[in-house]
């Protein structure tokens, strides 16, 4: 089958692309490998509200698992340092240097997640504003009923 025809549901379709999701694979990769366009899957989510729940699912899972992933990404250290051959007057050896690079990607793969995370699960992961004022002149709300004054 070629992709851009119309594509019929079936179980199969369905069952690759929603574990695809939930494992975090991206949408596009796994209705390819279903062998269907993205367009036409997000048809199958807006016009069944059950499997519409279903991918909300999986993307909530995808949401978890990235946020674990968070965690590996951050915790990894096996590449912050590298050894860089130099000469010293016995010859060569070894020296210890921050990988920069690496470094630099980890913080920009768990920015990305993060922010991404923020979006996608804004009441689990999103920034959260809290109005108050200072202990000596607290905020308080004040409620008045306006009436007309012609009654």
């Amino acid at each position: 089958m070629s992709l851009g025809r119309p594509t019929k549901r079936n179980p199969k379709r369905e069952k690759i692309i929603l574990e695809g999701v939930a494992k975090g694979e991206s949408l596009r990769k796994v209705c390819k490998r279903a062998g269907i366009e993205t367009t036409t899957f997000l048809d199958w989510v807006r016009k069944d509200d059950s499997f519409a729940l279903q991918y909300a699912r999986a993307k909530e899972i995808a949401a978890e698992l990235m946020a674990d992933e968070i965690l590996e990404i951050a915790d990894d250290t096996s590449q912050d340092e590298l050894f860089v051959d130099q000469e010293d007057a016995s010859g060569k050896s070894a020296k210890r240097v921050q990988n920069s690079e690496f470094i630099n990607r980890s913080r920009l793969r768990v920015d990305s997640r993060k922010w991404l995370l923020s979006k996608l699960l804004p009441k689990k992961y999103g920034d959260k504003l809290e109005l108050s004022g200072d202990k000596d002149s607290p905020l308080t709300v004040v409620v008045r009923r306006f009436t007309d004054e012609a009654e």
